[in-house]
């Protein structure tokens, strides 16, 4: 029996309920319904934002990080106020204003392989709003193992993409992605940028294909990958198959339980570009200044893109970008004492894998990047 709706919920959702495919009884589904949102960034933000505008009953929020100015740009579920605050709180918060009758879960915790299944299994639907692909791929076997529609969704630059998987229909993430790509090889937002309006665009199409599987109309993209350029506006559709022997969702999937999805990937499960670097190759912004007086000829690389040369820099580095470093070593002398940094952290230390493999022995890695170096060292420079 589906709950009636009250008289405010009436005026309330009164453009639904004109709506022939929706109604007074689609809208008492959308009341009775629930859906989990992994992560309250950039995607999260409108997903959360419509479904409970929406009148969804019940949603539930997963995110273990808090507020930071970087991310304003694009997650507009927070607010200036709610820097420093938990993330999970400020989206409740927000929510809760929009629709005080939408129950909001929050989870202020990674999802992991210990508790995803605790988590989403009363939840109907599952929406991937993560940056990662531990995450990612622990999502998509939690949604097969639980029978549950997982809309995913990804974002770079100006790039965005939108699928529904769900194995009792059709394929899941793993039938298009079987494995990983190599550690390094796609830069997350973090390093490499993101439009702040496009994961607005993608997060809305993700809340409407949750809406139309919740309300049960329309054409779900299940089978349907969906891709999306904001330069050249153009909407275009690869359509998937699912994968008869997917080790997941195939009829003699090897995968039935939860794995270690960071082993899996080589990657940790986060959404930012300052990753645990290896601490025996680190050098603190503040001993890198100590050696720089000590020795003027210590090299300092500079692997960020050169329009990042713009915001900040440290005066007298070498700008070699990742991407370039491999066909540029000769330009380097293994014999010289280097270190080399990014934004954060993470590039250089892929720079330094790279290095090490060529011979370079005497290297070690700005820990934090030049915005440690902003922080602790030139406060003249901006942190971005």
């Amino acid at each position: 029996m589906l709950p009636e709706l009250s008289r405010e919920e009436i005026l309330r959702y009164s453009r639904h309920l004109l709506i022939p495919e929706v109604g007074l009884e689609g809208q008492k589904k959308l009341k009775n319904s629930s859906a989990l949102i992994i992560g309250t960034g950039g995607l999260g933000s409108p997903v959360a934002l419509y479904l409970a505008a929406a009148g969804v009953g019940r949603i539930g929020l997963v995110d273990y990080d808090v507020v930071e100015s970087s991310n304003l740009q694009r997650q507009v579920i927070h607010g200036t106020s709610s820097i420093g605050k938990l993330k999970v709180e400020s989206a409740k918060s927000k929510i809760k204003d929009l629709n005080p009758a939408t129950q909001v879960e929050v989870y202020n915790e990674a999802f992991t392989s210990a508790n995803a299944l605790h988590i989403a299994k009363d939840y109907d639907i599952i929406l991937d709003g993560t940056d990662n692909f531990p995450t990612r791929y622990l999502t998509n076997d939690v949604a097969v193992m639980l029978g549950k529609p997982n809309v995913y969704a990804s974002i770079f630059r100006f790039d965005g993409q939108v699928s529904v998987f769900y194995a009792k229909e059709g394929p899941c993430y793993r039938c298009l992605f079987p494995e990983p790509p190599p550690p390094g090889l796609v830069p997350s937002c973090a390093e490499g940028g993101v439009l702040g309006v496009l994961p607005g665009t993608i997060g809305t199409l993700q809340a409407t294909e949750a809406l139309k599987i919740l309300l049960g109309i329309g054409e779900p993209l299940i089978g349907k990958l969906l891709l999306y350029n904001a330069l050249d506006m153009s909407f275009d559709f690869v359509k998937l198959k699912k994968n008869p022997n997917c080790r997941v969702c195939g009829a003699n999937a090897d995968i039935k339980e939860l794995i270690d999805y960071e082993k899996f990937c080589g990657v940790p499960s986060h959404d930012h570009e300052d990753a645990a670097t290896d601490s025996v190759l680190d050098i603190s912004a503040l001993d890198l200044k100590q050696r720089l007086t000590l020795d003027p000829k210590l090299i300092l690389l500079d692997v960020r893109e050169p329009h990042e040369l713009a915001i900040s820099a440290i005066p007298n580095a070498i700008n070699i970008p990742l991407g370039q470093l491999a066909s540029r070593l000769a330009e380097l002398n293994t014999a010289d004492d280097m270190v080399v940094f990014c934004k954060s952290g993470t590039r250089s230390m892929r720079a330094i894998e790279l290095l090490s493999s060529a011979g370079f022995k005497k290297i070690k890695n700005l820990k934090g990047g030049i915005n440690a170096w902003a922080k602790e060292v030139d406060s003249n420079l901006p942190v971005y």
